[in-house]
């Protein structure tokens, strides 16, 4: 066989042309198969999770005391305080229900062991990556962390932290509804039918990866004042309550705090999701023209996911808690038999 330009080619380049046409071939067979068993992309999120443990292991959490800093956070979390304020909130909602649920419903129950594994396995992940991040931007833009700024007191530094906080969740909850794959691991807090206190709990651990952004005000602002341990509790427990079975709003303070009743509009089972996104305050939804303001039929409104395209413990005769749970935790990386459609408020404006 001869070229146009007259040269012969090599029986050996023909040889290694089909060789690597088979090798694509192949490749492209193996992504296949595997793209049909498991979401890809999802597999960045536990790649990011592993680096940064990684980094942060590798230089011994920058010096800080890892036990110390697991225990902080449980006190924070489940600590009595904490336990306390949930006990009032599980009173609220026999009180005051937004919907009548028996207190052994079956999201109830199956809440508490998102509690349990929040406990055991999402303290010390979260604790990890908290840590690690720090470190790693200490040393990679030690330029990030301000001198002490004299003119600022201390309760005005940590006032500022808490709402940069806040925005930064916001920000990151904004993103976990918008951006697909994000949303993978985000749907299972939304997947709850029976609206009570403990949701605030039913996360999947790997969420925290997107969360962790919420350590760069206090970061930014290390030298100036650190949140206290109480200012942080009361901070959980706001977040916990917004979630709360309990048909309360806030009046005209709703202009300004996160109340269960706007908080339930976010997880109204019909209807764009990617509104009232706050976690405590309710400025930013209202800057961005997200804020819908609760009314008495949304404050009694059903929650979960259309079309339940996740595993819920509402599903069959039996709730089957412990099957449900590990196919929750699964979910993410499954692969997607269809496209997902995110309802955005901006659809309807």
């Amino acid at each position: 066989m001869l070229q146009k330009t007259g040269g012969a080619i090599p029986p050996s380049a023909t040889v290694d042309t089909k060789a690597d046409v088979d090798t694509q071939t192949a490749g492209r067979t193996v992504r296949s198969r595997l793209a049909s068993r498991v979401y890809l992309p999802a597999l960045l999120i536990p790649a990011v999770a592993v680096f940064l443990i990684g980094a942060g292991w590798a230089t011994g959490w920058g010096g800080v005391d890892f036990a110390h800093s697991l225990s902080a956070i449980r006190l924070v979390t489940v600590g009595p305080l904490a336990v306390a304020l949930i006990g009032v909130f599980l009173l609220a909602e026999r009180v005051r229900p937004a919907q009548v649920r028996p207190l052994v419903a079956r999201g109830h129950r199956h809440d508490v062991l998102f509690t349990v594994l929040n406990v055991v396995v999402v303290l010390p992940l979260v604790t990890a990556l908290t840590l690690s991040l720090s470190d790693v931007v200490q040393r990679v833009a030690p330029w990030v962390v301000l001198p002490r700024i004299g003119m600022v007191p201390r309760w005005g530094a940590i006032l500022l932290i808490l709402v940069a906080m806040d925005f930064c969740n916001w920000l990151v909850h904004l993103a976990n509804h918008r951006i697909r794959l994000l949303w993978r691991f985000h749907e299972l807090h939304h997947s709850q039918e029976d609206m009570n206190v403990l949701t605030v709990f039913r996360t999947h651990p790997l969420i925290h990866v997107s969360y962790v952004l919420a350590v760069v005000p206090a970061l930014v602002l290390l030298a100036n004042g650190e949140l206290p341990t109480l200012l942080l509790v009361l901070y959980g427990g706001s977040v916990a309550f917004a979630h709360s079975n309990t048909n309360l709003s806030f009046g005209r303070l709703e202009r300004v705090f996160v109340s269960p009743n706007f908080h339930r509009v976010h997880h109204r089972l019909r209807g764009p999701q990617d509104v009232n996104l706050g976690f405590t305050l309710t400025i930013w939804d209202q800057l961005s023209h997200r804020a819908v303001l609760p009314t008495p039929e949304t404050a009694r409104a059903d929650t979960g996911l259309p079309e339940r395209p996740l595993r819920v413990e509402q599903q069959g005769p039996r709730p089957q808690h412990l099957t449900v749970l590990a196919a929750q935790l699964v979910g993410p990386f499954r692969p997607l038999k269809e496209p997902i459609e995110l309802p955005s408020i901006r659809e309807t404006d």
